[in-house]
């Protein structure tokens, strides 16, 4: 059982950066693949970003390729979205993922999920 808790998300104006962290809640956290996913009003949830237990190699959705880094601090239990030069249409719920396989994010799902922190984009 692993228990993720995102924070960080909040109201921000369009090309402003934000950060949003997930923090896990398990000893074996080193061993995790770990990623984010984000879901709009109205829309499926979408793939944002993955990280292998190493820190490499990570993934990224083409919609936030160059503009996003996801990150992982293994001392810390924690994994991170930088976000940079945000976009109204990146509004969503952001959602943090842990999976035993990196393969598991790769195919666009997780094992783990926590409940999500609003991330709002305003042009």
């Amino acid at each position: 059982q692993v228990q993720l808790v995102e924070s960080g998300g909040g109201l921000v104006q369009a090309g402003d950066s934000l950060i949003v962290s997930c923090a896990a809640s398990t000893r074996s956290f080193s061993t995790y693949a770990m990623g984010w996913f984000r879901q709009a009003p109205g829309k499926e949830r979408e793939f944002v970003a993955a990280i292998t237990w190493s820190g490499g190699p990570t993934s990224y959705a083409d919609s936030v390729k160059g503009r996003f880094t996801i990150s992982r601090d293994n001392a810390k239990n924690t994994v991170y979205l930088q976000m940079n030069s945000l976009k109204p249409e990146d509004t969503a719920v952001y959602y943090c993922a842990a999976a035993l396989n990196f393969g598991t994010l790769l195919r666009r799902t997780g094992d783990y999920w926590g409940q999500g922190t609003q991330v709002t984009v305003s042009s």
